[in-house]
């Protein structure tokens, strides 16, 4: 059979949109199972860790667990309304959205948490972000409690190249530009410049500038990663 150049291009075009397809199905499938894990962390606190503060600004424990039901419960629409509504203020956006999602006592928070643990539903097709945001709040929860349990290493690679890569809902890349990171327990290595070494994960939540994640890093390009999480210019 003689296939000629635009049958080609077509039949390339849907081999593409396939394994994207198949790539966004492993990045949601990472996303499962990473809200599963919370899930089952949650479900064995206290009242009064419901109410302790987390790594996310001023929310606690109960409101970030609100707040990733809404992510996973907003689709393109309804997240350009809301930010509509919110004049493109994100912080009234996800203010606004957490207290929506928000039980009337942690228990109804956490079922409203396990009826999105299976949701794909998302504002844009950057599924890595998506995935990120899961990781890096349910690490935002379980360090303030010592919570031992850590995200697998094949879900953080894939976030921290997302994060490498771009700004999303965190200046990322900003963050470690001109330096080059490389992580001591799996694949992830990118950049160029000083180096900065240490855990995926380590990366993934410096990388979103968590500070307390910074002092588990090692490198030359430490000081100029240590200024930037902590809001120093340099």
């Amino acid at each position: 059979m003689t296939v000629n150049k635009q049958q080609g291009r077509s039949i390339m075009g849907r081999a593409s949109g396939g394994t994207a397809r198949s790539r966004d199905d492993h990045l949601w499938a990472l996303a499962r199972a990473e809200r599963t894990a919370l899930a089952e962390d949650l479900s064995g606190l206290s009242g009064e860790q419901w109410r302790h503060s987390t790594l996310c600004d001023q929310w606690d424990v109960e409101e970030v667990v609100a707040h990733l039901t809404a992510a996973a419960s907003l689709n393109q629409w309804r997240w350009v309304r809301s930010m509509l509504s919110a004049r493109f203020r994100a912080d009234v956006h996800n203010q606004r959205r957490m207290v929506e999602h928000r039980g009337s006592t942690p228990a109804e928070t956490l079922d409203r948490f396990h009826a999105v643990i299976g949701s794909t539903t998302a504002p844009s097709g950057h599924t890595p972000a998506y995935l990120g945001e899961v990781i890096v709040h349910a690490q935002d929860i379980r360090q303030p409690l010592g919570l031992p349990r850590t995200p697998d290493v094949d879900a953080l690679t894939p976030v921290a190249d997302f994060f490498a890569r771009r700004n999303f809902t965190v200046a990322s890349r900003t963050t470690v530009a001109g330096l080059q990171l490389r992580a001591v327990d799996g694949p992830f290595a990118t950049g160029t410049g000083p180096l900065v070494t240490g855990s995926t994960l380590a990366l993934v939540m410096s990388m979103a500038r968590r500070a307390p994640y910074v002092d588990q890093l090692d490198g030359p390009g430490m000081p100029t990663l240590r200024a930037r999480v902590r809001g120093t210019a340099m």
